[in-house]
């Protein structure tokens, strides 16, 4: 199946510093592309990969699952290593559960984690139904587009392929298993009003990481999809931020034609 227009991959090859960024499940890389473009400009460079299943149609995502979501990931992280001097990971929501396995994963290969409302489990009936339901009925509602702001709109899909979300499920527990590897600088963005992800799986995130240099940001204007939403200028700024401080000398200014503006850029 052809790439719905504006979930395409996005990739820049900027200097000795690179951002892997990882979007969500049933979302595509439009969620994210203002972001991608914000680090772009600045100099670094940016990797954003459409995950298998994923910016097509839902029904394509029943054939995958979290072992070939994580293995795109990590075959880009290891094409940014080979490429840059230091390498950051980052994610949204299942992109968020992503990188911090990456970080896991690769260790002191990755020198920072910056994840927006990351994902940790499922919740309610769900995690228990599941097993048996994706059997009987193909797909539930979507979860896509929880943004406050007017006329915001997330690109996924208006279903849930729930063969795909019995995978997730595994995935969570093998990405919680890993959280006390994670060691690196963390920089953890979230929503207080977010309607798919509750602040319980930050706050587990948060408790089980050994990580040391940890900051953890409110988005109090955004909902879910905050890098689409009121508070996007604000994450693209402290992710500028968390990456200057702990490589110096690696953001430069806005380079023209990249998008200045991070919440205008892409789509």
């Amino acid at each position: 199946m052809p790439v719905l227009p504006g979930a395409e991959p996005f990739r820049h090859e900027g200097g000795e510093v690179g951002v892997l960024l990882c979007h969500g499940f049933t979302g595509s890389p439009q969620s994210l592309r203002p972001w991608a473009r914000y680090l772009a400009a600045r100099g670094l460079t940016v990797a954003l990969p459409l995950l298998p299943g994923h910016g097509t149609r839902w029904q394509d995502m029943q054939a995958t699952g979290w072992q070939d979501w994580y293995a795109e990931v990590d075959r880009e992280v290891r094409a940014l290593r080979e490429r840059c001097a230091r390498v950051f990971v980052a994610g949204l929501s299942m992109g968020g559960a992503l990188a911090l396995r990456l970080a896991a994963r690769h260790g002191e290969a990755i020198t920072g984690v910056m994840v927006v409302n990351p994902a940790n489990r499922m919740h309610g009936v769900a995690q228990h139904a599941l097993p048996v339901l994706r059997h009987l009925v193909p797909a539930a509602k979507g979860i896509a587009s929880d943004i406050a702001k007017p006329l915001g709109r997330e690109l996924g899909y208006d279903r849930v392929p729930l063969h795909a979300a019995h995978s997730l499920r595994a995935f969570f527990r093998v990405a919680d298993g890993d959280l006390p590897q994670v060691t690196q600088p963390l920089l953890l963005l979230r929503s207080p009003q977010d309607h798919v992800v509750p602040p319980a799986d930050s706050a587990r995130i948060l408790g089980r990481v050994s990580s040391t240099d940890v900051t953890e940001v409110l988005l109090e204007q955004s909902y879910h999809v905050a890098t689409l939403d009121h508070d996007a200028d604000r994450i693209f700024a402290e992710s500028v931020a968390f990456i200057g401080r702990l490589a110096p000398g690696s953001v430069t200014e806005p380079e023209p034609g990249l998008g200045k503006e991070g919440a205008t850029a892409g789509g």
